[in-house]
């Protein structure tokens, strides 16, 4: 990983959904978790996205806190936004969002996208609040956005400039050029 130098960010690891066949419940998975939590090394950034909804919780955050991890804050129809949560998700002086949107629900209505299909403004606008929420507070955001995320081909810095600006924030949103895979549209 060092050979990365500054160009390395946070590695994120994205556990599925998992049925009661895989673990009966979250403690389950915790017991599992945890000594691979405890030999992470310090010097890096590391984030876990899990994809079970009710394994969200006060305890899960306060495991990932002990050990400077962030929990991935999700955009999928299918999990909380973070003002749905019970908890402080901030579990470290960073955080990473992910904006995967629903392309289950992109893809009955089109399989070209190349256009917009879907209006995800508003949505868009509430991440925007909550992401300048965490910079009031010093905190650092990374994002990674799906091209179904606001359903069209690509969530656009510009757009979450203007809508930045739009609000009345101070814009600190910089374009920085990063790897892209246009193969990786599905996920």
């Amino acid at each position: 990983m060092d050979i990365l130098g500054n160009k390395l960010g946070p590695i994120v690891f994205q556990f599925p959904f998992f049925s009661r066949s895989v673990f009966r419940d979250r403690h389950e998975f915790l017991d599992r978790i945890v000594p691979f939590v405890q030999k992470l090394p310090a010097s890096h950034k590391f984030a876990v996205e899990i994809r079970n909804r009710v394994w969200l919780d006060a305890e899960l955050a306060n495991l990932l806190r002990d050990h400077r991890i962030a929990l991935v804050l999700q955009d999928r129809s299918f999990m909380p936004s973070p003002s749905e949560l019970n908890f402080d998700p901030i579990t470290t002086d960073w955080t990473y969002v992910r904006w995967l949107g629903n392309r289950k629900a992109v893809e009955r209505v089109t399989q070209t996208w190349d256009k917009t299909v879907v209006d995800r403004t508003a949505e868009l606008g509430s991440w925007v609040d909550y992401c300048y929420q965490l910079q009031r507070v010093r905190r650092d955001s990374w994002a990674f956005a799906r091209t179904f995320a606001a359903a069209f081909v690509v969530l656009r810095m510009d757009q979450l400039k203007q809508d930045v600006s739009m609000r009345g924030y101070r814009n600190r949103l910089e374009k920085k050029p990063c790897h892209t895979n246009e193969n990786d549209s599905r996920g």
